[in-house]
């Protein structure tokens, strides 16, 4: 493009000076041939300008269409890659939607499954415990020995404490919870024992449980602390205490220099509550045992 710029400046320049050559007053003799052959060559020159200028614009014009059709493409495709981005970008939250969903009834069933395999151990113990009452009514033992049955009464009876009603369930275990802030450790353990003894069905009993192994733990008997928090997640496994009972679970288990243990417990723990706060802990305890064992 450039060079054919070029090329049409000095043509123009060349007929310019032919032109100024010709207007010039010439002497008689030189009005010859030759001044209208030169002027026949100025004005073929004037005309392949006039040509190679209009050549040159034809192909300016084209080149522009093109580069605005290439500048139109590029900008209909960058808005169909943005477009694809987002629906891209929406198909994949709506997956991960999906997963977490799906991730949390599966969650939600092997609760309930749990929950209701506790029960019905439950159910079982509490029907032996019937059978062997009304075993000891049809046998009753000498008076006097323990296990003798009262004139008058009745093995079946509801529950009671020396002679009286069971104390009330939920006023038992709040009193409890008080005393256990309060670091009255062995008058906690009595109320939530009460709880235990006088209602071994209900979900509190499995919330007493739970805070017997916390006194064991503040008082340093692990081993008493992983039975009972043992007794939590086998009894009362949809307990809202069991993640932290299995949390408490490992953290004994470690203090008693059984770390293999402790870790299966926390994977465990991840595995059957993975958006717990305690499953949050116990992802921060792998990752420091693990570190451990590394730089051993």
């Amino acid at each position: 493009m450039q060079k054919a710029y070029k090329l049409r400046n000095r043509l123009l320049a060349g007929a310019v000076i032919a032109l100024l050559l010709a207007a010039a007053p010439a002497p008689a003799h030189a009005a010859s041939k030759e001044i209208i052959e030169l002027q026949t060559q100025v004005q073929q020159l004037l005309d392949m300008v006039q040509r190679i200028q209009s050549t040159l614009d034809t192909r300016f014009g084209v080149l522009q269409n093109l580069a605005q059709q290439t500048a139109d493409n590029a900008t209909q495709m960058t808005a169909a890659v943005n477009a694809l981005e987002k629906n891209i970008a929406a198909q994949n939250d709506a997956t991960s939607g999906k997963l977490d969903t799906s991730s949390g009834q599966v969650q939600a069933l092997n609760d309930s499954v749990d929950e209701l395999k506790a029960r019905i151990a439950k159910l079982d113990k509490s029907i032996q415990d019937l059978q062997a009452q009304l075993q000891s009514a049809q046998n009753p033992s000498p008076a006097g020995l323990p296990g003798a049955v009262s004139p008058g009464s009745s093995p079946l009876a509801g529950p009671s404490m020396g002679g009286n009603q069971a104390p009330p369930l939920k006023e038992t275990l709040q009193a409890g919870l008080r005393d256990y802030n309060a670091a009255k450790y062995d008058v906690a353990a009595g109320e939530f024992q009460d709880v235990i003894h006088y209602y071994p069905l209900d979900d509190m009993a499995g919330t007493a449980q739970f805070y017997l192994g916390e006194i064991a733990f503040h008082q340093v008997r692990y081993e008493d602390a992983v039975k009972a928090y043992n007794a939590v997640l086998e009894g009362f496994p949809g307990n809202a205490k069991a993640p932290a009972a299995q949390l408490r679970k490992g953290l004994a288990l470690l203090k008693l220099d059984k770390k293999q243990d402790a870790i299966t417990e926390f994977r465990l723990l991840i595995k059957r509550h993975p958006r717990t706060p305690e499953a949050a802990q116990a992802h921060t305890k792998l990752a420091a045992l693990t570190t451990k064992n590394t730089e051993r």
